[in-house]
């Protein structure tokens, strides 16, 4: 009976790990959608961007892959955050290929990944 329960719990963990999105697993922003509420690392080319300074919140958008208003993926940097960037990143991030790691969520259609921290975004391969 203990070797049953033992080999269950197994495979429950074994479950688990293979239906998860780890942080590392690279996916592409039109796959992005597809694992909203896992964390997961997107990866693609920075296409457009815009700070929207006079919009509630301040976010800065920075649009994966497709530009405005085509988008598959945004990373949203809300506006109390932009100081810990060094430099703006709607510029500094323009037209550059990126990686943003966090929970996915979809907001109007579109996966998003709201950034607090710069180190949820490094230069992509």
């Amino acid at each position: 009976m203990r070797k049953l329960a033992f080999q269950l719990a197994i495979a429950a963990v074994l479950f688990i790990v293979a239906t998860s999105v780890p942080a590392q697993e690279r996916i592409i922003p039109s796959e992005a959608a597809r694992y909203a509420g896992k964390k997961a690392t997107v990866c693609g080319q920075v296409t457009s961007t815009n700070y929207a300074e006079d919009s509630k919140g301040r976010p800065t958008y920075l649009n994966l892959d497709r530009a405005y208003p085509n988008q598959k993926f945004n990373a949203v940097i809300p506006g109390e955050n932009r100081d810990k960037f060094s430099k703006p990143p709607e510029i500094n991030y323009a037209g550059k290929k990126i990686c943003v790691t966090g929970t996915i969520n979809v907001s109007r259609g579109v996966a998003e990944i709201v950034v607090r921290d710069p180190s949820q975004i490094t230069r992509g391969e």
